[in-house]
């Protein structure tokens, strides 16, 4: 009988487990992929949001700004990529130009500070790129960008080393209500359960419809994007948005914090919740539409392209409540700004879960945690070091990302360790870089294989193999 299940283990399940992890709970998270940071958490902007963009009064802008400001504490203590380089939202017609006003306004009523008005010639002289037509822009200087996996694996990580429980590879397939909580069969068992959260995703929807008769619908919106090499990541210094409109927020031109250039999204809503293709249609929008905010992105040098899904709800905000069934949260609709949101939303949920149980905070709970060891960051002395400690360090494997052995090695034993091809990608960036994964697969292959004592057949790029290990506990 855990104190608290939830269910997703996205960013928002994984914050939350973080969250709770801080007092004497017992806590599980439970995942139907083979790892975390699967679903939406995994493909989007990677864009901490300043907050000025959702409606004054709702949970999105609240808990926007919140987590906004959170952000810098967490990567800090948490070891996961976290740069404030601020954003522009351009205006192309001087008939909008009242609309920069007005997303002004909110910021304020939103609490969020560094927002001013600027000319277009002065959006120009921090970003020469900008094409001509830009006529004013917003300017929000405490924006940020982030590594979504880095971010993600880190409070699971986190919570993991605090006494949190994950099951992964474990699909929900039936909740039932009873004197003591809730009894959750699941593809590999029955999971009882006082509290659970529902975190789901865009399946968000399908997991309150086994417990709630009051409809909830998430409806999947998918965005695409272009990933440009690191060669073209000078573009532009600050993430640049278009006014946005009832759809989002335009397609967005940023830099990565690993050095890299990302155009997009789309948005459109679709019915399949699995459905990841892009589209020439969706692609060439990406370029045209980015092309109004800057002049010559070299999408020549594209080296991959990508979607995502938006779980979004029919509220126009986050759905963040107790259900009608005593116990049962819900955290749907986390879409845009959710990936900002997230520690505020593990804060929140929190509060829900102490309203129907007492918390007792932990005497010995560890707020620090360190990520893998990036090789290429660091300094000749401190790459001597390090390989003199640990040799393994000293072979490279990814020649597009400076990635080693050693590297690999570490994402593949420490906690929640990776299992596939994608998840050594994620932890890493093996894989990531010019060529795509292939000149290091073979290499990541053997080392997987050897390390989990499976065959190199067995080895996948994603999803789960036979044997895999599927408790961590």
């Amino acid at each position: 009988m855990y104190d608290v299940l939830i269910i997703g283990a996205g960013v928002v399940g994984c914050a939350a487990a973080m969250e709770l992890s801080k007092y004497k709970l017992s806590v599980c998270v439970v995942e139907k992929e083979s790892d975390v940071c699967e679903g939406t958490s995994k493909a989007n902007s990677a864009i901490v949001h300043a907050g000025f963009d959702a409606k004054p009064g709702t949970l999105k802008a609240k808990l926007n700004v919140q987590g906004s400001k959170m952000m810098p504490i967490f990567a800090k203590k948490l070891d996961f990529a976290y740069k404030q380089n601020g954003a522009m939202v351009l205006c192309f017609d001087k008939a909008d130009l009242p609309k920069l006003d007005e997303l002004k306004q909110r910021a304020d009523l939103n609490g969020v500070d560094g927002v001013s008005v600027i000319t277009g010639d002065e959006a120009r002289k921090l970003e020469p790129s900008l094409t001509d037509e830009v006529c004013g822009a917003l300017l929000a200087e405490t924006s940020a960008i982030v590594c979504p996996f880095e971010m993600t694996l880190a409070f699971a990580e986190s919570a993991l080393q605090n006494g949190a429980e994950f099951k992964l590879s474990t699909k929900v397939e039936s909740i039932e209500k009873n004197d003591n909580g809730f009894s959750v069969s699941t593809t590999n068992g029955i999971l009882d359960a006082k509290i659970i959260i529902n975190a789901a995703g865009v399946y968000a929807d399908k997991i309150h419809s086994l417990v709630s008769s009051k409809p909830m619908r998430i409806t999947p919106r998918r965005g695409e994007y272009l990933l440009m090499d690191k060669a073209a990541g000078g573009v532009v210094s600050h993430t640049v948005f278009q006014l946005p409109t009832k759809m989002g927020k335009g397609i967005l031109v940023t830099p990565t914090v690993h050095g890299n250039l990302l155009a997009g999204p789309t948005a459109e809503n679709i019915d399949d919740k699995e459905d990841l293709a892009t589209t020439k249609g969706g692609l060439d929008e990406v370029k045209a539409k980015g092309a109004l905010s800057v002049k010559n992105i070299p999408f020549g040098k594209v080296i991959t392209s990508f979607s995502g899904l938006r779980a979004v709800g029919d509220t126009g905000d986050f759905i963040i409540r107790e259900s009608d069934v005593k116990g049962f949260i819900d955290a749907a609709a986390i879409e845009s700004p959710g990936l900002s949101s997230a520690p505020a939303i593990a804060e929140y949920l929190c509060g829900i879960v102490a309203k129907l149980m007492p918390l007792e905070k932990k005497e010995n709970y560890i707020d620090t945690r360190k990520g893998v060891t990036h090789f290429n960051s660091l300094s000749e002395n401190e790459q001597n070091e390090l390989i003199k400690k640990d040799p393994s360090y000293g072979k490279i494997v990814c020649r597009c990302e400076t990635i080693t052995e050693g590297e690999i090695l570490d994402a593949i034993n420490r906690p929640l360790g990776a299992t596939t091809l994608d998840g050594v990608k994620r932890r890493t960036r093996a894989g990531m870089g010019r060529c795509q994964a292939g000149f290091c697969s073979p290499t990541t292959m053997a080392l997987i294989a050897e390390k989990l004592g499976i065959k190199i057949e067995d080895v996948r790029k994603n999803g789960v193999y036979a044997e895999r290990r599927q408790d961590h506990e």
